[in-house]
């Protein structure tokens, strides 16, 4: 089936590509009756603009969303919500050059060999700028959350090989990168430019922490509450990897400091990172994501054109130097949805 839609009872089909006319998104189950407005919509884009020049790229989308159906008076409807955001700052002439040319760390040698067919304006479905349509989508979400009065954050953990040693959820939205450290932000600035400057792109990690989820959430065998999020959080394009709680380091923890006793008042620790046999505990719920560094670099770099001709490439055009902190509210977007969608079977069974 082609992966375009996500979710079961909360879904969502988003379409468009980088270089064409717009995104959107489609989003199907939503309750009637929540109140939403494109303004609304706009503020969690406006988050993934990121406008600062030493951390994004000089495109600039104004990223204003058109709610086309869906909603009436300001209230969703329970009929599909369509959602679409045009672009307005396309420029493909970076890629007249790359026609036939597979550049490395990009889609462009699977997608080809999938379809048979290049996308020869940007990356398409590929790129980046996909993920403006799960914002989107996520904003729809939150309302639904709201509703149960949970709430996700994400922020920047690493960026560069520079780690935020302090969490502060007040500094998130006081820098650009958002980070919850500010003592750490300048740090991971200097290493961007440093980055830039020598033709290279950063990788990083975002966490993301959902408040007030209740527990029961999720199923026991094959729909784990944990497994939907990391297939969520790994359907992103530049995320390599996902981790719930304690995640990695449990493999070198003993049983009695990775488990998490429980008091009369709830669990005294959180290595679970609120989930228990797939199903929500009722605890806070912790996963991290790593994320790639950015494929388009200038730096030199050995590839072959479609003949099979070996060639050595430097990628021109407009790039970020790491998909952070873009990818920040995108990962905050696809717990959303998750949760959303959770929460709605969870009400269908009772």
């Amino acid at each position: 089936m082609p992966g375009n839609t996500f979710g079961t009872m909360f879904r969502v089909t988003t379409w468009g590509e980088s270089h064409g006319p717009g995104l959107g998104a489609v989003v199907d189950g939503c309750p009637p009756g929540l109140t939403l407005t494109a303004d609304e919509i706009n503020q969690e884009l406006a988050w993934r603009r990121a406008r600062d020049s030493r951390v994004s790229t000089t495109r600039r989308e104004p990223d204003q969303v058109e709610v086309l159906s869906g909603v009436f008076e300001g209230r969703t409807t329970g009929t599909p919500i369509s959602l679409v955001i045009y672009n307005r700052d396309v420029d493909s002439s970076a890629y007249d050059d790359l026609e036939n040319v597979f550049r490395p760390g990009h889609a462009d040698y699977t997608y080809w060999h999938k379809y048979g067919i290049r996308e020869r304006r940007g990356g398409g479905r590929a790129s980046g700028r996909e993920t403006v349509a799960r914002v989107a989508a996520g904003a729809v979400a939150k309302k639904v959350l709201d509703q149960h009065g949970i709430t996700v954050l994400g922020y920047t953990l690493a960026l560069g090989g520079v780690r935020a040693q302090n969490v502060d959820f007040g500094e998130i939205f006081e820098n650009p990168l958002f980070c919850p450290d500010p003592e750490a932000v300048p740090r991971m600035i200097q290493r961007l430019q440093e980055i830039k400057e020598a033709g290279d792109s950063a990788g990083g990690v975002v966490e993301v922490r959902a408040q007030g989820c209740p527990a029961g959430l999720g199923e026991p065998v094959f729909a784990k509450l944990d497994a939907a999020l990391a297939g969520a959080l790994m359907g992103i394009g530049a995320v390599k990897g996902v981790e719930i709680g304690s995640g990695f380091a449990a493999a070198g923890m003993l049983g009695s400091e990775n488990n998490d006793p429980l008091s009369p008042g709830g669990f005294l620790s959180n290595n679970s990172g609120g989930i228990l046999g797939g199903i929500s505990n009722g605890d806070e719920i912790v996963a991290r994501v790593a994320v790639k560094p950015i494929s388009s670099i200038e730096k030199e770099q050995e590839t072959i054109t479609e003949d099979g001709e070996p060639i050595t490439l430097s990628v021109k055009g407009r790039h970020d130097v790491s998909a952070i902190p873009r990818i920040v509210p995108v990962c905050t977007a696809m717990v959303r949805l998750v949760l959303a969608d959770m929460l709605l079977q969870q009400e269908a069974i009772r």
